[in-house]
C-alpha cells in the first residue's frame, strides 16, 4: 500500500471491522450468560413443580410413591429434564428415565454448573429438600445451536462490515484527499513559464488550509525571485552588448590602421575572437530568458520533416567535410509535424557543432529522422568518447562542457540548453545516451505528430 488513500482505507476498514468484531464478542458473552441463566429458570421451576407435587408429607412416603408421583409430574417435560433425586443415607430414590441407568455428574461445591455427560452437554442445578438432594438437568444443545447461529449471523455481518468499509473508507479517503490532489496537480502546472497560478484555499481553516497558505507564499516568493533573475538576464545581456560593441570597434580599428607589431596583432585577433564568443554567449542567454518568458513567437506549421533533412543535408556535409568527417543522414516516414523550419534548424546544427567537437579525426557522424506511432524522432550520433552516466543527466545544464578537445574550439555551454528549450516549445522532449554499439553519444529528440497531437 504505497499511497495514503489505500492506507487510509486499510486502517478504517481495520479499526471499523475490530470494532464490530469486539462487539460480537461481548455479545457472545451477554448472549451465552443470558441463555444460561434461561436454563437454570427451567431447572427451578421443575423443582418447584415436583416440590408441589410431592406434598407436605414427602418425608414419610416410600420409595414407589416418590418415583410415581415424580415421573407424573415430569412425564411430559421428560425430554427436557433429567432428574435424580438422592438420599444422603438411602440412595438413589428415583433417576428419571432418559439418563439410561446412568448419573449426571456432580461438581463439588457447586450448584449451579455445566458439565458434560453420556446423554450430552448439561446445564445442572442441584436443589435442596430435606432430607433429599434434588438434582435437575437440561440440556446445552439449544444453548449451542443458539450460539452457532449468532456465530454464523456475525460472521456474514462481519464480512459484509469489511466490504462496507472499505467502500467507505475509500470514499472518504478519497473526499479527505481532494486538497492533496488538487496540491500536486497545481504544482505540477507551476513551472517556469507558468509562475502566476496558486492553489486555490478554501473557507474552512484548518491544517491543510495553512499549508496552502504557506505554499502559495513559497510559489509568491519563487515567482518574484524568477522574474528578478530574468530580468536580470534580459537587462545584464543589453548592457553588456553596448561596451563589447565599442570595445569590438575599437580593436578593429586598432587592425584596420596597421601601425601595430605582430605580437600585438595577434593579441587583437584573440581579443576580438573573445569578444565575439561573449557576444554569442549573450545572445543565448537573452533567446533562454525571452524563450523562459514566452517572449519569442514560435510559428508551428504543418509541414513534412523529410523537407527540413533534406534541405539540412549539404550543409551538414559541408561542415563535416571540412573537419575531415563523413556524415550519413537518412529519413523514413512520410507524416506530417507540426514544427517551425528555422528553430528545428537550429537544433539540427547545434547537435551537428557538439558533435563535431568530440568526433575524432576521421571519424563519422549520422543522423537519423523517423516518423513513427505517433512521434517524429531525430538522432544524432558521434564516435566520441561518450558520457559517464552522471554526465548525462547535468548534460542540458547550463555551461556545463564535458570531455571538450582542447583543439576543438571554444563553446559556450549552452548550445543544448538552447535546444531542450526549442523542442519543448514544440510539445516534444529531448534526451541524450551512450551509443549501444561502440563509443559516441546519442542526442535524440522526439516531436509528437500533426495527427497525434
Amino acid at each position: 500500500m504505497k499511497t495514503i488513500g489505500a492506507r487510509l482505507t486499510a486502517w478504517y476498514a481495520f479499526s471499523a471491522t475490530l470494532t464490530l468484531f469486539v462487539l460480537f464478542l461481548i455479545g457472545y458473552q451477554l448472549l451465552e450468560q443470558r441463555l444460561t441463566h434461561g436454563l437454570d429458570q427451567l431447572n427451578f421451576a421443575e423443582f418447584e413443580q415436583i416440590r408441589a407435587h410431592l406434598g407436605p408429607d414427602y418425608k414419610s412416603i416410600d420409595r414407589a410413591t416418590m418415583d410415581r408421583r415424580i415421573r407424573e409430574t415430569s412425564e411430559f417435560s421428560s425430554v427436557l429434564f433429567y432428574i435424580v433425586v438422592d438420599h444422603p443415607k438411602g440412595g438413589i430414590y428415583f433417576r428419571s428415565s432418559n439418563l439410561h441407568g446412568g448419573d449426571i455428574p456432580d461438581v463439588k461445591g457447586r450448584r449451579q454448573y455445566s458439565t458434560p455427560a453420556p446423554v450430552g452437554d448439561l446445564r445442572v442445578s442441584e436443589f435442596l429438600m430435606p432430607p433429599f438432594d434434588v438434582t435437575i438437568a437440561t440440556s446445552l444443545l439449544p444453548v449451542r445451536e443458539g450460539l452457532r447461529s449468532y456465530v454464523e449471523v456475525c460472521a456474514a455481518l462481519m464480512i459484509g462490515m469489511l466490504l462496507a468499509s472499505i467502500a467507505v473508507g475509500f470514499g472518504v479517503s478519497h473526499v479527505m484527499l481532494r486538497p492533496i490532489r488538487l496540491i500536486r496537480e497545481t504544482a505540477n502546472r507551476i513551472r517556469s513559464d507558468n509562475l502566476s497560478e496558486r492553489i486555490p484555499v478554501s473557507e474552512v481553516r484548518d491544517e491543510l488550509t495553512d499549508l496552502i497558505r504557506l505554499l502559495n507564499q513559497m510559489f509568491d516568493r519563487l515567482e518574484t525571485a524568477f522574474v528578478q533573475v530574468r530580468r536580470f538576464a534580459d537587462e545584464a545581456s543589453h548592457e553588456l552588448k553596448t561596451p563589447l560593441s565599442l570595445v569590438r570597434l575599437h580593436a578593429e580599428k586598432m587592425l584596420t590602421d596597421g601601425d601595430l607589431p605582430a605580437e600585438q596583432t595577434d593579441a587583437v585577433l584573440v581579443q576580438l575572437e573573445e569578444i565575439a564568443r561573449l557576444n554569442q554567449i549573450i545572445d543565448e542567454l537573452l533567446f533562454l530568458s525571452r524563450a523562459e518568458a514566452d517572449a519569442i513567437p514560435f510559428q508551428l506549421k504543418v509541414q513534412s520533416p523529410a523537407a527540413l533533412i533534406d534541405g539540412f543535408r549539404p550543409d551538414a556535409l559541408a561542415l563535416t567535410g571540412h573537419h575531415g568527417l563523413s556524415f550519413t543522414c537518412s529519413h523514413e516516414g512520410e507524416v506530417a509535424v507540426d514544427y517551425e523550419e528555422k528553430w528545428l534548424r537550429q537544433v539540427l546544427l547545434n547537435l551537428l557543432t557538439n558533435a563535431l567537437r568530440v568526433s575524432p579525426p576521421g571519424g563519422e557522424i549520422r543522423l537519423k529522422s523517423q516518423v513513427a506511432d505517433g512521434l517524429w524522432s531525430v538522432a544524432v550520433e558521434d564516435q566520441g568518447p561518450g558520457l559517464a552516466p552522471e554526465q548525462l543527466q547535468r548534460i542540458f545544464e547550463r555551461f556545463v562542457r564535458f570531455n571538450v578537445p582542447e583543439n576543438a574550439g571554444k563553446g559556450s555551454g549552452l548550445g543544448l540548453t538552447i535546444c531542450e528549450a526549442i523542442i519543448a516549445k514544440h510539445g516534444g522532449r529531448i534526451y541524450a545516451e551512450n551509443r549501444s554499439m561502440g563509443h559516441g553519444l546519442r542526442v535524440v529528440f522526439e516531436i509528437p505528430t500533426a495527427a497525434a497531437a
